[in-house]
């Protein structure tokens, strides 16, 4: 795909907090704190584990439901994917904040992994990437502009998971859900924090 990308000065990570060693020491934290969060059925059900896995669900009008539900969330990480893509081909972005970008379309691009086998292993069609999404990039002209679109995305993506998890009838996968907004939430954060605006606006999300 193909599109214009966003570039931060290097100055803005000349702070601890946003350090790649930091983040990804943050993230390291998340997955080992959400892991232990999770039930050992929807780890199974990102694992592979079938047998564990079908014991978590029976009705088939539930897991139909809950398939559907996973088809959005999957179609809009699918979504996400392309658009950190567009940034990161933009030429905008100062090479330290393309390492996050990219390490954030990474993150993305494993639910998406994750939430279409899991799709699959509960006997769905897992929802394919669109061949060409419409981006405002004739917008993105400064890398502010750029960072904004993300965080944008970003809260979208943490009121729509936001909105998903008390719709799943099985309740492992609505762990799930709440394990992947955590992490679009720390995205949003980061994002706003480096665009200078107070990363946590409220101490509650909508």
């Amino acid at each position: 795909m193909t599109g214009q990308g966003f570039v931060l000065p290097n100055d803005l990570f000349s702070n601890d907090l946003l350090s790649q060693d930091l983040l990804l020491l943050a993230r390291r934290r998340a997955l080992v704190t959400s892991g232990v969060a999770l039930s050992a059925a929807a780890i199974a059900l990102l694992g592979g584990r079938d047998a564990l896995a079908a014991s978590a669900q029976t009705n088939a009008a539930e897991i139909e439901a809950d398939v559907r539900i996973l088809n959005t969330a999957l179609g809009a990480e699918h979504e996400a994917v392309a658009a950190y893509q567009v940034g990161a081909e933009s030429g905008l972005l100062a090479k330290d904040v393309l390492g996050v970008a990219v390490a954030f379309q990474g993150h993305h691009k494993e639910h998406a992994a994750a939430i279409a086998a899991t799709v699959q292993k509960l006997g769905g069609k897992a929802v394919a990437a669109k061949a060409k999404y419409t981006f405002p990039v004739d917008k993105l002209k400064t890398q502010a502009d750029v960072l904004r679109f993300a965080a944008g995305l970003e809260k979208g993506a943490v009121s729509a998971y936001l909105g998903a998890v008390p719709l799943f009838a099985d309740r492992a996968l609505a762990q799930v859900a709440a394990s992947i907004l955590g992490d679009e939430a720390m995205h949003w954060a980061v994002l706003r924090h480096v665009l200078g605006e107070d990363p946590v606006p409220a101490a509650f999300m909508a």
